[in-house]
């Protein structure tokens, strides 16, 4: 965590719940004039469950974890917190019946009942059209998908609003009903253009179109806790719920640390996502095509960027070699991974087999016998092979961003935790030929933090709190180097296969 000088006045204290895909916390925010700190003071495992009918999130353990954390920031600040938030991945929701009670499980994102439905969607809604209303990349998983893979269910017939993951952990915490819309525009039932839900879009596919609840925008109150949370937690009942960015890569993405606006960002974690702030979508048939989405950010900004698997290969490989008792430890894997010898085999980080959890060494060793490279023969090669594949992706999207939305880029951020892997940090420089500027690991609590901290008057507007972030965060700088034609080389093997970073 960063430390900074000691502040001329008492920082206001904000809580930030940060739910991610393995693991959830809540962290302490410090917030003043050139002192921005964060402290975490709760962590907790992210398990999915796997039932009788699939994959699902345990939201109650994660809500308990969340209650906890809060418990904890109350008695570390004698219950001075100005504000809690909450952020989370995306696309996944809960359903509440007419009673506000919540139905069944979430299911988790990666289960598979989705398989196949996309096509159902497209023959009631044309793919083309889907994408000029919403201009969201068609990823399996997207809320539409999970919604008309339900349809007919008794679940689905007793719904009555839906909530996305972090609305329906402030539902929990405030009683009250809404949608934040950043996380909103990540489920293709939202109109790129107008900022508003398309809930035509739910009628046509024979859902009820009253299931999505009123939006709210970043900074919004989500009203104050509830008496019992009060009571639980030791917060007082007027402790404010305030809208942040949920999204976590709208969070992350208000805490990239740029100073000028011809910048790109990499937000890594399990997912990358490699895009651009726009101030308008980019809804072409050739936008479609290459797989790019438009989400909501801040201020009405757009989040031009595509998915990429992302940091997710390596941690299946390192949970497959943990069960194979052989080494697993990262800073290891990586020094062996940059002794290995470069550009031996790559692969699509996006390739459909490897999006579901598995023996991902053997997935990718399989991928590379089918593509007619070279196997790779130990764990260093293996993990030489993930990285200098993402650092690939990133620069095929990048380049493609630039082209598609006319915007020129003169750095690339990369935030969250890939910014502490160096040797994914200098090969994407290299792969990129453009400066990276690596941190904060902690981009998305910051910009919880940080959005709350506006909302009380705080901060000022984006560039303020990114100012505040270069201003106090560590960052590290890496210069492109290596050989530009070994990376073209490298990209172009893919070609043949029919593979598309």
């Amino acid at each position: 965590m960063t430390t900074t000088p000691p502040p001329s006045a008492s920082p206001a204290l904000f809580a930030a719940a940060d739910l991610g895909a393995t693991s959830g916390r809540v962290v302490l925010g410090e917030v003043a004039p050139e002192r921005l700190v964060l402290t975490e003071l709760h962590r907790f495992a992210n398990t999915p469950v796997r039932l009788s009918d699939g994959l699902h999130w345990d939201v109650l353990a994660l809500f308990q974890g969340v209650l906890d954390g809060l418990r904890r920031a109350a008695r570390s600040t004698d219950g001075r917190i100005a504000s809690v938030g909450v952020d989370s991945w995306a696309v996944d929701y809960g359903l509440l019946d007419r009673d506000g009670a919540l139905l069944g499980h979430p299911f988790h994102y990666r289960d598979s009942r989705t398989d196949g439905v996309a096509d159902t969607v497209f023959s009631r809604i044309d793919a083309q059209e889907l994408y000029r209303i919403t201009g969201l990349q068609h990823l399996p998983f997207n809320t539409v998908f999970q919604l008309a893979s339900a349809a007919g269910t008794a679940q689905m017939d007793a719904a009555r609003t839906l909530l996305l993951v972090p609305d329906l952990f402030i539902h929990w915490l405030t009683g009250t009903v809404g949608a934040e819309e950043t996380n909103a525009s990540t489920t293709a039932l939202f109109d790129a253009r107008t900022g508003t839900w398309r809930p035509d879009l739910l009628d046509r596919l024979s859902l009820a179109p009253d299931l999505l609840p009123p939006l709210r925008a970043p900074g919004d109150s989500a009203g104050t806790l509830l008496p019992h949370v009060a009571a639980y937690t030791g917060l007082g009942t007027g402790t404010p719920v305030t809208t942040v960015a949920s999204h976590d890569t709208a969070s992350a993405v208000v805490a990239v640390p740029a100073a000028d606006p011809r910048f790109a960002y990499i937000s890594c974690g399990t997912w990358s996502l490699a895009g651009l702030e726009l101030n308008s979508p980019i809804l072409s048939e050739e936008s479609r095509k290459a797989g790019f989405t438009n989400e909501r950010g801040v201020d009405g900004t757009i989040r031009y960027l595509r998915n990429i698997m992302g940091m997710w290969l390596l941690e299946e490989c390192r949970r497959t070699w943990a069960a194979q008792g052989l080494p697993t430890g990262l800073p290891e894997l990586l020094a062996e991974a940059d002794r290995a010898r470069p550009f031996v085999s790559v692969v699509d980080p996006d390739a459909p087999e490897f999006l579901a959890p598995g023996d991902m060494p053997e997935q990718i060793r399989a991928y590379c016998r089918r593509t007619g490279q070279p196997v790779p023969d130990s764990q260093g090669a293996l993990v030489r092979c993930i990285v200098e594949s993402l650092a690939l992706a990133h620069r095929r999207v990048l380049r493609q961003a630039a082209r598609l939305a006319d915007h020129d880029i003169t750095q690339v951020h990369l935030v969250g935790g890939g910014s502490r892997n160096e040797l994914l940090c200098r090969l994407t420089a290299d792969a990129c030929g453009l400066p990276v500027v690596a941190g904060p690991a902690e981009a998305t609590a910051l910009g919880n933090v940080l959005v709350q901290a506006r909302a009380a008057g705080l901060v000022g507007d984006l560039s303020s709190m990114r100012r505040l972030v270069a201003d106090t965060q560590q960052l590290r700088h890496y210069p492109p180097g290596g050989d530009p034609a070994a990376w073209d080389a490298a990209e172009a093997r893919l070609a043949p296969a029919g593979e598309d970073l």
